[in-house]
């Protein structure tokens, strides 16, 4: 790995991906610095493990750091930024915050509100792929001021947490995640009920064998789901009986549900062949809140509510219902629906 400039980075915090990156930066000739205060002994094993320098306060690490990276649980992401822009003006720090945790859009746009006369630069960040080690690697997409872009790439650069650059718009990195890491967990965990269910049944070993002759990535088959909203209409029974089956097994209904309700926005596109790929996901919108941020050095956060709509919360679980038959497709109409 070439060596570069070296730039003072501040790490929050070395969990198992934050240590991974570190040791990255490390290797590639950079000095990170992390906060021990508080932090518990795996933290510390790993920063020592990592290369990392360990400081005691929030000022100390950001008056003698360049850039920080945030790489910390969802939860924690807006009081770790809170607790760098409260100290950034005391601290002097002017540099570039890096928020690459899996938040949403209008998160995002609100952590960098947070640093507004500061004089801090921020970056939105998304990281894709286990921790960057050994043969694994992962790619650390970046959107925001092209300087700030400019120089986080070039830190990480010719390592296995190797940098993109997608734009201009702070959200944008964290939309890729959420599209992504919301497809890659949510089938996961989609597959543990499936699996429950086959076992349960004795059927696992076919169940194995359908999904290996099926062959199909859904994420890549973009174009298929222009007829997956033609079938919709038959589907989204078919997932409130799935939904019933796990009940009675004591698992989880709630993924079988939640299709079953995606399903019910294409009702209206029952049969509609000829539907483009454009026109199905186009049809699963219903009238958008948060407006996709323009370029801008930092991002104006949309309102926190929309006049006359109560704020979003989540909804329990509806009881699950035992759907009726669904109407067949005319005899004359010999296109497949299963």
């Amino acid at each position: 790995m070439g060596r570069v400039n070296p730039v003072r980075i501040g790490l929050l915090h070395p969990g198992q991906m934050g240590a991974a990156v570190g040791a990255q930066l490390v290797a590639a000739g950079h000095g990170v610095r992390w906060l021990r205060t508080g932090r518990k002994p795996e933290s510390v094993r790993r920063a020592a493990d990592a290369g990392l320098r360990g400081v005691d306060t929030m000022g100390e690490l950001l008056s003698a750091c360049n850039v920080v990276l945030s790489i910390c649980p969802p939860a924690a992401a807006g009081d770790v930024a809170a607790e760098v822009a409260s100290a950034a003006p005391a601290a002097g720090f002017t540099g570039v915050f890096v928020d690459a945790n899996a938040i949403s859009p209008n998160r995002m746009a609100r952590i960098a509100d947070l640093f507004a006369g500061t004089g801090v630069a921020v970056l939105d960040g998304a990281i894709i792929g286990g921790p960057p080690a050994g043969s694994s690697s992962a790619r650390v997409y970046l959107s925001g001021p092209a300087e700030a872009v400019s120089l986080v790439s070039g830190l990480l650069a010719g390592t296995r947490a190797a940098p993109v650059d997608l734009d201009r718009r702070l959200g944008t990195a964290s939309a890729l995640k959420m599209a992504f890491g919301c497809f890659q967990k949510a089938s996961r965990a989609l597959a543990a009920v499936s699996h429950a269910l086959a076992d349960d049944y004795g059927v696992t070993p076919a169940l194995l064998a359908e999904a290996t002759a099926l062959g199909r990535n859904a994420l890549t088959d973009r174009d298929h789901l222009a007829s997956v909203a033609a079938r919709a209409w038959r589907w989204g029974p078919e997932m409130h009986e799935a939904a019933a089956a796990f009940a009675e097994r004591g698992l989880p209904t709630d993924l079988a549900t939640a299709a079953a309700a995606v399903f019910g926005r294409w009702n209206a596109d029952r049969d509609a062949w000829d539907l483009g790929v454009t026109a199905a996901l186009d049809h699963l919108r219903a009238s958008a809140t948060v407006p996709i941020p323009p370029p801008a050095s930092v991002a104006t956060p949309p309102p926190a509510s929309v006049p006359g709509r109560p704020p979003a919360s989540v909804p329990s679980p509806p009881a699950v219902p035992t759907a009726p038959p669904a109407a067949e497709p005319a005899s004359g109409d010999r296109r497949p629906v299963s």
